[in-house]
């Protein structure tokens, strides 16, 4: 996997961008719409709640690569004052690229939960918190506040957080990754990120590169 070349997104756009994500149900309402969106620098990750109860060490991995390959551009992805697309070299492609593949910062949400606790849950982005937490870093963070209530985040924040997130090398079918809202209809309330940045949510194809989009 190699870095061929990388675009910065500024906040600005990158804020309006993400104004504009909608919910896969629900008419597909605008979550973020009428929120307050800010960057926020220098988070420590260990504040952060996951709803996930688990992270893939191989994810990890291609993190810590993308960590290092961005160096070479002179770029910190733990300290981002917007987003970035960036392409990698593919003897497949016939331009001899692949992408752009998008990199941003996580994207968090202050969220209400069934005790009462207003909570900064990690709604994307859960892989690149965790990289960070390894590393001992910080890292910047787009947090939106005042998200309505009526449309909350599809799963509920591990009440010890990081506590009880498991590193697995794959994940077994009966595992119970996530504690729904909604069991039955959970997949209404996703904040369907892809509709204003491809691919940065679906899982991509291995190429001759060997990278998959992770979270």
């Amino acid at each position: 996997m190699k870095i061929t070349r990388v675009q910065i997104i500024g906040p600005e756009e990158l804020l309006a961008r993400l104004r504009m994500t909608p919910l896969k149900g629900y008419g597909q309402a605008l979550i973020y719409q009428n929120v307050r969106l800010e960057l926020v620098p220098d988070v420590a990750p260990k504040t952060l709640f996951p709803a996930q109860r688990y992270v893939l060490k191989e994810n990890h991995k291609k993190i810590m690569h993308l960590v290092q390959s961005f160096q070479e551009f002179g770029f910190d992805p733990f300290a981002m004052e917007g987003g970035v697309l960036f392409w990698l070299s593919s003897p497949d492609s016939p331009t001899g690229e692949e992408g752009p593949i998008p990199f941003l910062p996580p994207v968090v949400e202050m969220s209400r939960e069934p005790d009462g606790r207003l909570l900064p849950l990690i709604n994307d982005g859960m892989h690149r918190v965790f990289t960070a937490m390894k590393l001992g870093r910080s890292l910047t963070i787009i947090l939106a506040h005042d998200v309505p209530t009526e449309y909350p985040y599809y799963a509920y924040a591990l009440a010890r957080g990081w506590d009880e997130v498991l590193e697995l090398e794959q994940l077994p079918d009966s595992f119970v990754k996530k504690t729904y809202r909604d069991p039955q209809n959970y997949k209404a309330l996703f904040r369907n990120f892809n509709s204003v940045f491809e691919g940065i949510q679906k899982e991509r194809k291995k190429t001759a590169s060997g990278i998959l989009q992770t979270g």
